[in-house]
């Protein structure tokens, strides 16, 4: 390692500590790798060292790193037009909405562009309230859709909780048990779950509830599944209660988890879909909300009250549509599908070896180790919302898989595996190598 690249890397580092802040985390003591290329799986930093990324970023590079197909959609595009406001129109904006009303199930057929995730669920939000003309919306605890105002409000994840004060009003939360935690029996776990929800309905008035939100699949609180029948339940209260169902397909959409969108693994249609990470795969920041024809056909003669500079930023759509090309070119849904029977096999082999390992759950490569200090109690390696004392076995652990040449999602007691769709069996048993040498350190603190 040459002394001129390794002051260049210190330089880049230390230029982001003195001059940005990091999401999420002190701002001390921080050691972020610096990125000088990504491709495939893999990022490689600026002494040439590679880590496989396990996580696809933030469970949004679904087709893998640097692919040029997307450059050279946004080069093209950029040389035709850079920007338009959203009252003008582009070939490509019209192309994109007709290509997700075919891959959207029912009556989903209207694009509402956004900027991300959160704005994305931000006027969502808004959208059900003046089609409903109510004003609560409910939504799970361990869940998340975002990190502005409203769409924090509706998360029921513990990081909303520093700013407390500043949460926006009318959302309500409900609890929702997952199997590996429930002591009752799966029979009575649906059950107990919907009759939980029918409760809060009953409480809050279905008269002032204008929509109830959830992920499609769980995924940053741990991929804290369903029970089984859970949406469908959900779906029916619902349409008896005047109220609409909003999915936030943030982070399980697009092939995520073995479907174009995870409702789809519970046979239910949506009124609202949220969409963003999948959408362009962090190419360039993207959102989109996908309306019912219902829906939209109340604002054919009524002002519909929502806006964005930004919306159907024409560079942004013609990444999106490139890359719904790929997905469907190089059969990523597919793939996803095969290497996810390929991963949960594997995750049955490193059960046998790590004690450390209490449950995996996973819906096609949306997987997440629960590290446990004992199997039989289930007492988590760190519990929830875990104080910084809490976290030394775990941060050791996440401390290892980077030193070994991964980068992925550590929280709490999970490990989090959802790589990029297009990863192979070598690939994925190169990633569950380092995962399981770092694991010894858990196994370590079992009893």
């Amino acid at each position: 390692m040459s002394t001129e690249i390794l002051s260049q890397t210190q330089q880049i580092v230390q230029n982001n500590l003195d001059y940005t802040l990091f999401s999420w985390s002190k701002q001390k003591g921080h050691t972020p790798i610096a990125v000088e290329y990504a491709e495939g799986i893999y990022l490689y930093d600026y002494e040439g060292r590679r880590y496989i990324d396990f996580s696809s970023g933030l469970m949004n590079v679904n087709i893998g790193h640097g692919n040029q197909r997307i450059t050279e959609a946004i080069v093209k595009q950029m040389q035709q037009v850079a920007y338009v406001t959203p009252s003008c129109v582009t070939k490509v904006r019209g192309e994109l909405g007709k290509k997700l009303a075919e891959i959207c199930p029912g009556d989903l057929n209207k694009a509402f562009f956004t900027l991300c995730g959160a704005t994305s669920i931000e006027n969502a939000i808004k959208l059900a309230r003046l089609y409903t003309g109510k004003h609560k919306i409910l939504s799970r605890y361990q869940s998340y859709h975002g990190s502005s105002a409203g769409a924090m409000s509706a998360s029921g994840d513990p990081r909303r909780l520093p700013v407390d004060n500043q949460q926006a009003p009318n959302f309500i939360h409900f609890d929702l048990p997952y199997l590996y935690r429930w002591e009752y029996g799966e029979e009575n776990l649906l059950k107990e779950s919907v009759a939980n929800v029918e409760r809060i309905i009953a409480y809050e008035g279905s008269g002032n509830i204008a929509a109830i939100l959830l992920e499609g699949e769980s995924g940053s609180s741990g991929c804290l599944q369903y029970p089984k029948g859970f949406l469908q339940a959900v779906r029916n209260l619902c349409d008896k209660n005047n109220i609409l169902l909003i999915i936030d397909e943030v982070m399980s959409g697009f092939g995520r988890t073995g479907k174009w969108f995870g409702f789809e693994n519970h046979g239910i249609i949506p009124d609202m879909i949220c969409m963003a990470k999948g959408l362009t795969c962090g190419y360039v920041p993207f959102g989109c909300l996908m309306v019912s024809d219902k829906i939209a056909a109340k604002f054919d003669d009524t002002v519909l009250a929502l806006g964005l500079t930004y919306a159907a930023h024409p560079v942004s759509c013609a990444a999106a549509l490139e890359t719904i090309k790929i997905y469907e070119d190089d059969k990523l849904i597919e793939n996803c599908n095969a290497m996810s029977a390929y991963l949960n096999e594997r995750i049955e082999d490193l059960k046998k070896i790590h004690p450390s390992i209490g449950n995996w759950r996973n819906t096609g490569l949306l997987g997440c180790l629960e590290i446990v200090k004992n199997r039989n109690t289930k007492e988590p390696m760190a519990p929830f919302n875990a104080k910084p004392d809490e976290l030394v076995v775990m941060n050791k652990v996440a401390a290892k898989i980077k030193e070994l040449g991964m980068y992925t999602f550590v929280r709490w007691s999970y490990v989090f595996i959802a790589p990029p769709l297009c990863i192979t069996k070598e690939q994925i048993d190169e990633g569950l190598a380092i995962i399981s040498e770092a694991l010894k350190i858990a196994d370590a603190h079992t009893n």
